[in-house]
């Protein structure tokens, strides 16, 4: 059986260009030499990652005749499989070893004996949770009629997809639409080989065999602090080298990022800001020398690691495709041009996702799929991507949506800023989790909720009163005057948007 990547060379090498009459009209079906029946589709997914899925099922239940072409043996893509969901799992299990083995639940009147920490059982219980939402993904294909092909899905024309499995076979599928939601693969770093047990990416990093000693991190992203967390929690020293000088990757609000930053280090993560790393070599132990320097220009230092963990950032996948056979061309960062109806210079062809610009975020890509179906069949199409939130999944979690202070100025913006810590918090203090605020940032002169911004437990829950109040174009006294429930920390965010709309807090 050949490998995906010998069959990725063949695909690139191969000519698709069949006749077809497909445009606009109903998927007919063309002469083809594969191995199986052509099958005729209204929609056919390319991906069944978080928005090819959601996508697939959402043009079924519009009516549409529906195939979604999957090249991994499961489905999910890269969320639930290697990222989102088993990342979930290892930072929600690794947090409750470290309340266990630190002082937390000591401190709580819970005191432990004999604690010891079983990884290949936590691997477990991860693996578990994925196992049950990717055959969940399959249920639901099965429920709402989505036709599910596995192998490598290549347009091979405007109308038609071919799906080549590992074995060389193609199954043709003659479609009116194409939706590419392909996704997104880790961006390599020049001159450092990964092999995912020593010189890891986040995929290997969600499944060492053992707490590595010492561990560096290149990139102190979402993606670094979150797996950073996990195994420092679980006893590694863990240094995050950072090229920006900042923690928590673009688009965080830099006082959020602060006080992030000071709360991550009490825990024991170790920080390089403006850093740059030059390169890692193995020594003949094992251990592996990372040579990094200031960003701006000096000293060389070597750091010395058991595991090296590089997460400097996704890019789109969008290579061997078939897009140059249908004349799409990528733009400078490897992503599809579209309209904002999601469609590329072919009219049956969409994308969405990670291979389209904005935020490469699972939500904001379900959220396309469903409304670029609703568009094929005649819905409207609108996203505000201001209303996008954010999340980091560490503990404190960080969350936001809207605009960032700093963006508010750049944009000469009137603006006013509400603040309320948890620590003034009833429900935070009572569970002694105290740490981080919540910062509200609303326009000076129409009381406009701007921009929200969390740090503290339960953030990527409280944030979606956010996004929901932005939606609709709230004020911060419109969400200062809804009640909320009483003891709980959500009353933090009703809080700071009373200081930002009145200028002063109840409770603070």
């Amino acid at each position: 059986m050949q490998s995906w990547t010998q069959l990725y060379r063949s695909l690139a090498t191969r000519s698709h260009n069949l006749p077809c009459k497909l445009h606009g009209a109903s998927a007919l079906s063309v002469r083809t030499y594969a191995d199986k029946a052509a099958i005729d589709a209204d929609v056919t997914v390319v991906g069944s990652g978080p928005g090819g899925y959601v996508a697939a099922i959402k043009a079924a239940q519009l009516g549409f005749k529906t195939v979604c072409v999957e090249k991994n043996a499961t489905l999910g893509g890269t969320c639930l499989n290697v990222g989102c969901i088993p990342s979930k799992a290892l930072l929600n299990n690794s947090y409750f070893y470290h309340m266990a083995h630190g002082k937390d639940l000591e401190s709580r009147g819970i005191e432990i004996t004999g604690l010891t920490l079983n990884l290949e059982k936590m691997m477990a219980q991860k693996s578990g949770a994925v196992k049950a939402l990717t055959g969940g993904i399959a249920h639901l294909f099965k429920q709402n009629k989505v036709t599910h092909v596995n192998g490598y899905g290549r347009v091979s024309g405007k109308n038609q997809v071919t799906a080549v499995t590992e074995d060389g076979s193609e199954q043709v599928i003659n479609t009116k639409n194409i939706l590419i939601a392909t996704g997104s693969e880790v961006t390599p770093f020049p001159g450092i080989q990964i092999d995912e047990e020593t010189i890891v990416s986040s995929t290997g990093a969600l499944s060492l065999k053992k707490v590595p000693d010492e561990m560096i991190v290149i990139g102190a992203g979402v993606i670094g602090v979150e797996l950073g967390s996990v195994w420092q929690r679980l006893g590694s020293k863990v240094t995050a080298v950072e090229f920006l000088g900042h923690v928590g990757g673009l688009g965080i609000d830099m006082e959020m990022s602060k006080s992030f930053q000071r709360i991550l280090q009490k825990q024991g993560l170790k920080f390089k800001l403006g850093t740059k790393v030059m390169g890692a070599t193995r020594r003949p132990d094992g251990k592996i020398d990372v040579a990094v320097e200031a960003a701006a220009g000096g000293k060389n230092e070597t750091l010395t690691c058991d595991v090296l963990l590089v997460c400097i950032g996704r890019r789109p996948f969008t290579q061997n495709l078939g897009l140059d056979s249908v004349g799409i061309e990528l733009d400078n960062r490897g992503r599809i041009p579209v309209n904002n109806r999601f469609q590329t210079k072919v009219p049956s062809i969409y994308a969405i996702g990670d291979v389209v610009a904005g935020p490469m975020l699972a939500h904001k890509a379900e959220d396309e799929g469903i409304i670029c179906v609703e568009g094929m069949a005649g819905g409207a199409v609108h996203i505000d991507y201001n209303c996008v939130p954010s999340v980091i999944y560490t503990h404190p979690e960080v969350a936001w949506v809207g605009k960032t202070e700093e963006q508010l100025k750049e944009e000469g913006v009137p603006y006013r800023v509400g603040k309320f810590p948890f620590a003034a918090n009833s429900r935070a203090k009572t569970n002694a989790d105290t740490d981080g605020l919540v910062k509200i940032l609303g326009h000076k002169e129409t009381d406009r909720l701007l921009g929200a911004h969390i740090v503290g437990t339960g953030a990527g829950e409280m944030i979606n009163e956010a996004a929901l109040a932005m939606e609709y174009g709230a004020s911060c006294e419109d969400i200062a005057r809804v009640c909320h429930a009483h003891p709980t920390v959500s009353e933090a965010f009703r809080e700071a948007n009373l200081a930002a709309s009145f200028g002063k807090a109840i409770n603070f």
